[in-house]
């Protein structure tokens, strides 16, 4: 008799426990969402200027053969009988 009513008690914890997890973890995962979305809003507000111009912080110096390489880069081989 003890046992069945151990049995008992734990099913009914188990069933309780998968009827809460259903109601709040889509809510725990919304806001987790929700979280990440306004954190990464934030950065990019930081990253982007008021008056909407890009800012460049590197440009590579022009090569004095730019002119000759615009194929790329080719390499020489033997075919082999």
């Amino acid at each position: 008799m003890l046992l069945l009513r151990i049995l008992f008690i734990i099913i009914c914890v188990l069933w309780l426990i998968k009827m809460l997890a259903r109601i709040f973890l889509p809510m725990l995962f919304q806001s987790m969402v929700n979280k990440a979305q306004n954190q990464s809003n934030q950065k990019y507000q930081q990253q982007s200027h008021p008056d909407g111009r890009l800012r460049v912080d590197y440009v590579p110096p022009k090569g004095k053969n730019e002119k000759g390489n615009k194929a790329g880069d080719f390499i020489d081989y033997e075919e082999i009988k």
